[in-house]
């Protein structure tokens, strides 16, 4: 499969392309980028033809949605797909604060998933990017906000929809519970699941993947490293925004000596792993500069033998019924 394929994501007219840039590095996370840096990034995602880019306001608090912007808005708008997110207004002094990005600006994310919130953050955010419409809009992280997105951000990311200011209504979660109890109670067009669906872990299988490829919902599969585990299985690396114990990094070493058998990078196993579900139009993964991006897109069209998938399961490091690409 090509990077630049595209899906479809549901019952829209919003297609995305198989690889989509997620832009949380390039609002500095974990370490400083700047504004050059970043603007190269992203040209270079242009210039290798994805066309899927994913932002929030959390990310640098506002830095990923102007960086982004940035460069998009000089781009045909028609040629590419956004999504951000709400859920987090950014307001001068809020108490929300997150110890993993490195350009600290003057405003901090403050939960609000209420009705007005939500219209705000999306006025708040297209003044960011410098856009006139998003495509895709997700309801962010609403673990503990559950009632509340359901009442209020819900309900206004509809209306954005109906009134054609944007194209689908999403969530974006790292958990797969709640997007099924999402999915069971209003209209979602597709859902961005971070980290639930990777080879370390494939806890999206048991309910939410089914209930999406039944009621046409498609999956944005997103955090498909767990944070740099599945990139780089070394001590001291990232599962889940933490230092990873010791039995998930053996865990991983031993998928990495699999892959290495076949000739295969660990990156391209894990970025290729959730295009094996049906359920899932497009795998979203980071990069902070323009190597890493690149290299994103040399592992999702690598060349993975289908006994690669065979041995993993053989070997216990996947369940036999997990389907595989």
């Amino acid at each position: 499969m090509r990077a630049t394929e595209t899906a479809l994501l549901g019952r829209t007219g919003v297609s995305v392309t198989r690889l989509g840039f997620g832009l949380a590095p390039i609002g500095g996370l974990y370490e400083a980028v700047g504004d050059a840096a970043a603007r190269v990034t992203v040209e270079t995602a242009w210039d290798l033809g994805l066309r899927y880019f994913d932002t929030a306001p959390l990310y640098g608090c506002g830095l990923s949605e102007r960086r982004a912007g940035a460069v998009l808005a000089g781009k045909p708008r028609a040629e590419f797909t956004l999504s951000t997110k709400v859920g987090r207004l950014l307001v001068p002094g809020g108490v929300d604060t997150q110890d993993l990005w490195a350009e600290p600006t003057d405003l901090t994310p403050r939960f609000d998933f209420s009705y007005a919130g939500v219209r705000r953050s999306y006025a708040e955010s297209l003044d960011r990017l410098g856009l006139d419409r998003i495509d895709i809009a997700h309801i962010h992280d609403p673990d503990d906000h559950l009632a509340e997105a359901l009442r209020g951000a819900y309900p206004a990311l509809a209306e954005l929809r109906a009134t054609g200011e944007i194209g689908a209504v999403s969530a974006g979660m790292n958990q797969a519970p709640m997007l099924v109890d999402l999915a069971r109670a209003a209209d979602f067009d597709c859902f961005m699941l971070a980290g639930r669906y990777t080879l370390l872990d494939q806890s999206g299988l048991a309910d939410l993947l089914p209930l999406c490829q039944d009621r046409g919902i498609a999956v944005l599969s997103a955090g498909v490293y767990n944070s740099g585990l599945l990139a780089d299985p070394r001590p001291g690396a990232y599962y889940d925004y933490l230092p990873a114990d010791r039995t998930l990094l053996a865990r991983a070493q031993a998928i990495r000596r699999v892959c290495d058998r076949h000739g295969v990078p660990l990156r391209a196993a894990a970025i290729q792993f959730p295009l094996g579900h049906p359920a899932v139009a497009s795998v979203v993964v980071g990069a902070r500069d323009p190597g890493q991006i690149a290299d994103n897109v040399t592992m999702f069209e690598w060349h993975i033998p289908g006994a690669l998938w065979a041995d993993l399961k053989r070997s216990g490091l996947l369940p036999e019924d997990v389907p595989t690409p």
